[in-house]
């Protein structure tokens, strides 16, 4: 039922000459109701009498949920009301809703149209995320289109960051065979950092990477969506088109499948606004050729090598060769490989991982670490150490674990060895064991603290720096046990 104000509209309106579907759409009311008040005016006061809507008991609580929230959608409502007793169906509140909120006024645009290579649109689309293993990632997708031919091309990521950006922005470019003479963003802050009604500024990032293209960046208003209607609705073609009933196994699967949506359907079919195919509208003469030698957009970073010979990047470890623990390395990643460099030079490239809490290792890098504990071990002055007993043995161990200069200490060791006699040196080790310390220094504060001395002159130094560095290995007495009950024998 209508009141009398909208029967007045619908009767002014056809006096206009509007059909009854254009004042349907005008009035927001269906074609139905608009014949039936065009016939009979009078038709609001001849309900039936004593006839109810399910609606009736509920209408003050969905008017209060309207003044609370003017935008408040039907579905919210119905689940509102169904915990109340509600038994009827959401199109009666639709029609509700619509008749408290009145006629809402479209506002009207003039549709603007690009010269062949003039402008592309760019815009984020988020899509829920992708699971690998344990963990996720959350799913973005860039779509670019080239305004004048509807041609799109799309890059799914895991990121919005300003790398990625670019990154996503070079795939464009190529798949279109050029770039244009400007591009049109919204506020995101990979592209725009501030702004102040007309006056913009622009991330000096974003154009930095533009202007090797000569391209002019445009930004579009803000809470303007219709200023870069292609590229939004070519996200929503995508959501609805390509997105629904498919599966993905990662970040490339994704990419793949979407290149061929893109070649197969989305720039194959007849345009709705052009009436032609993008991929024959597209003119690549009207598009700037790309620059001989592009630029490297690869995210980034200088990070440090630890102990474990490996760097920290997006929540996963990658290694490098054992002999840069401890430097500065420079590393590069795109969606699908980590390279890590020192000094301009390539160390490793890695696979990348979008787990999460992963050690990703080269073969190589292990066993050059093996190489060098084995190449290590084999030092006379460890040889020496390590025939003290077990405890000598395990800190050793504990040593490389823990990255320590094992040359260096075990010479430290070997001194307060000679002073305080392998005795207390077993019962320090053993005693540092127990409590973690590794290093030559706690082993001397434990000697220090808790045994006496049992050489209280230094050997006699001779001229030849050689034989004063001599040392023999402790004689294992079971050896000696052994060779005595086979004489028994």
């Amino acid at each position: 039922m209508i009141n009398k104000r909208m029967v007045f509209e619908i009767h002014r309106l056809n006096d206009l000459g509007l059909s009854i579907r254009q004042i349907a759409v005008t009035l927001n009311l269906d074609r139905g109701t608009v014949s039936k008040y065009l016939k009979d005016p009078d038709a609001t006061g001849k309900n039936r009498p004593g006839r109810s809507s399910k609606l009736d008991p509920f209408r003050d609580i969905i008017k209060d949920a309207v003044k609370l929230y003017p935008k408040v959608k039907a579905p919210v409502i119905l689940k509102l009301i169904r915990e109340k007793g509600f038994e009827g169906e959401i199109t009666i509140i639709r029609e509700y809703l619509r008749h408290l909120r009145g006629t809402r006024k479209k506002q009207a645009f003039i549709r603007f149209e690009s010269l062949p290579g003039q402008q592309m649109q760019v815009d984020w689309g988020h899509f829920g995320s992708l699971i690998y293993g344990d963990s996720s990632r959350k799913l973005y997708a860039l779509a670019v289109i080239e305004s004048h031919s509807r041609m799109l091309h799309v890059t799914f990521t895991h990121s919005q960051k300003q790398a990625t950006l670019h990154q996503c922005l070079i795939n464009a470019f190529q798949y279109f065979g050029g770039t244009p003479k400007e591009i049109l963003v919204d506020n995101m802050l990979t592209a725009v950092t501030e702004r102040a009604g007309s006056i913009i500024r622009f991330n000096e990032s974003f154009l930095n990477f533009l202007r090797p293209f000569a391209i002019t960046p445009v930004a579009c208003n803000i809470r303007a969506p219709h200023e870069k209607g292609k590229v939004e609705n070519s996200i929503k073609y995508l959501r609805y088109n390509f997105w629904p009933l498919r599966s993905f196994v990662d970040l490339e699967d994704v990419n793949h499948q979407v290149l061929a949506w893109l070649e197969t359907t989305a720039n194959q079919r007849l345009h709705q606004t052009t009436g032609k195919k993008p991929m024959d509208l597209l003119k690549k003469d009207s598009l700037r050729l790309l620059p001989d030698n592009l630029s490297d957009f690869r995210e980034t970073q200088t990070l440090r090598v630890y102990k474990d010979f490996a760097v920290r990047f997006d929540a996963n470890k990658y290694t490098v060769p054992p002999r840069l623990v401890g430097k500065q390395v420079t590393l590069k990643a795109d969606g699908r490989t980590v390279s890590i460099f020192y000094k301009e030079k390539t160390v490793a490239v890695h696979n990348r991982s979008w787990k999460k809490n992963k050690r990703i290792d080269l073969p190589s890098h292990s066993e050059q670490v093996k190489k060098l504990r084995k190449r290590l071990l084999m030092n006379k002055q460890i040889m020496v150490f390590m025939s003290l007993g077990q405890e000598a043995c395990d800190y050793i161990e504990k040593l490389t674990q823990a990255s320590q200069p094992i040359k260096k200490t075990v010479v430290k060791l070997l001194l307060l060895n000679d002073t305080f006699g392998t005795s207390s040196m077993i019962c320090a080790l053993r005693k540092a064991l127990e409590h973690k310390l590794y290093g030559a220094e706690y082993i001397q504060n434990i000697l220090q603290q808790e045994m006496m001395p049992t050489c209280d002159h230094p050997p006699v130094a001779l001229k030849n720096k050689e034989l004063n560095e001599i040392r023999l290995t402790e004689p294992n007495l079971a050896e000696y046990d052994a060779i005595a009950l086979q004489r028994r024998e």
